[in-house]
């Protein structure tokens, strides 16, 4: 009892708390557009198409900051980057609401996808300074799954804000929060745990090493290579992804007629099961680690049998109708898929932790690629075809895509370059 009243959470728990609402807002600025939709199209005279390409907009900035959103955090440090481009997040989501037709709504949201690009890349360069190696699953898996919570959290919440005044006061509130958390992170953070007064001798000893303290010249040509199979189950699993963030609140509202409260709602549900995908696959792939030490186990096989539930449970919504039938896939389709993106994006910091902002941001190119065509391509087969569910098939044909090149990764083979070899194991529990 004496000890349980003694017990201080680390620094570290802490900072991965911090990252944990960063990736709960960002997500939260992904999908209440979608939630939004009816009432902007209706506002604004939209058609899917051209809904589909301010969704889409987010993604052209994204995709390309990728390439070096990740440089910058290993560069000028998490810090920094964080707080800069947080300002932009904020910023870009006030401004939306004063968007009065396609031109300023897809340009807020370009605005948007620049400040969010270099988010994941850095938070993940972050947590490979203040986590042990063996902690890595678990992060990632715990960060994602706020990052579900903030999706499942914000549609009732936006049409909440819908009903009781419009859907531009969601963006409002959404700039706000980011206001607060860039304050917190700014006052709180440092980018070396040494240079934190609240870090303990203790904790410090549990660290990784850095190799150096001097800013390292980055290898981008062998590390693009590298990680290059990585960004393609990336894009594969993110297609998917960006159906669920831009499309799936509409899909429930149009093809089944329902109102905006119960849309939001089946909508919440699915994101509710992305919640246990996410921290259920950070646990099992650092718990395959633990017990085997064959990294290549721990993440790709978690990875492959995510994508293939998800394959499995997406059939029934091309092949039948029923609401309840429906909605029960998507939810064990989103749980499946969303394993897959703790051992994932482990990965990159298997496998270079030394440049892992940038491995990372390599990796996210795909994620940003799949924002630009996903969103449009599911907009413009709805306006050609009339029906919801059929762009679902293009989902399914690229998990198996995506099942395929997983064999082509190997986190446990670290990188290496003419200057320095990248070794690292976990700790012992």
């Amino acid at each position: 009892m004496e000890q349980m009243r003694r017990w201080k959470p680390r620094t570290g728990t802490y900072v991965l708390l911090l990252i944990c609402l960063l990736y709960l807002l960002q997500y939260s600025d992904r999908v209440n557009i979608s939630t939004a939709a009816s009432a902007i199209s209706h506002d604004l005279h939209l058609s899917n198409t051209q809904l589909g390409f301010a969704f889409s907009a987010f993604a052209y900035p994204y995709a390309i900051v990728q390439l070096f959103g990740g440089w910058l955090a290993d560069r000028f440090g998490p810090r920094r980057v964080l707080t800069l481009f947080g300002l932009i997040v904020a910023l870009a989501s006030m401004l939306t609401a004063f968007a009065n037709g396609l031109v300023m709504l897809a340009a807020f949201r370009f605005l948007l996808g620049l400040g969010e690009a270099p988010s994941l890349a850095t938070a993940t360069s972050a947590m490979s300074r203040w986590l042990p190696a063996g902690r890595r699953g678990f992060a990632q898996g715990v960060t994602h799954a706020c990052s579900r919570l903030g999706n499942a959290l914000t549609p009732p919440l936006v049409a909440l804000l819908i009903s009781l005044w419009s859907w531009r006061a969601a963006f409002v509130f959404a700039g706000l929060a980011g206001i607060v958390w860039v304050a917190v992170w700014h006052g709180y953070f440092r980018d070396e745990p040494s240079g934190h007064r609240g870090v303990s001798p203790e904790e410090l000893a549990s660290l990784p090493e850095r190799a150096d303290e001097h800013r390292p010249q980055i290898p981008v040509r062998k590390l693009l290579r590298r990680i290059l199979p990585l960004t393609i189950v990336d894009f594969c699993y993110a297609w998917t992804l960006w159906v669920y963030l831009t499309w799936l609140p509409s899909f429930f509202l149009h093809s089944y007629h329902l109102k905006l409260s119960d849309s939001a709602l089946y909508t919440a549900g699915v994101f509710v099961a992305g919640i246990f995908g996410d921290t259920l696959g950070g646990v099992l792939s650092d718990r395959i680690y633990q017990r085997t030490g064959d990294l290549q186990k721990a993440r790709r096989n978690v990875i492959v049998t995510g994508l293939a539930g998800s394959l499995v449970f997406l059939a029934p919504v091309l092949l039948v109708k029923d609401l309840t039938i429906v909605s029960a896939s998507l939810c064990l389709a989103f749980f499946s898929m969303e394993l897959v993106i703790a051992p994932l994006w482990a990965v990159p910091m298997d496998i270079a932790p030394r440049y892992a902002g940038t491995a990372s941001s390599f990796m996210n190119i795909g994620f940003g690629l799949a924002g630009i065509l996903s969103p449009l391509t599911f907009g413009y087969v709805l306006d050609l075809t009339g029906d919801w569910h059929l762009p679902f098939a293009f989902s399914i044909a690229l998990l198996v895509v995506g099942i395929v090149v997983s064999f082509w990764m190997r986190p446990d083979r670290a990188f290496s370059d003419s200057e320095v070899i990248v070794t690292e194991r976990a700790a012992a529990p």
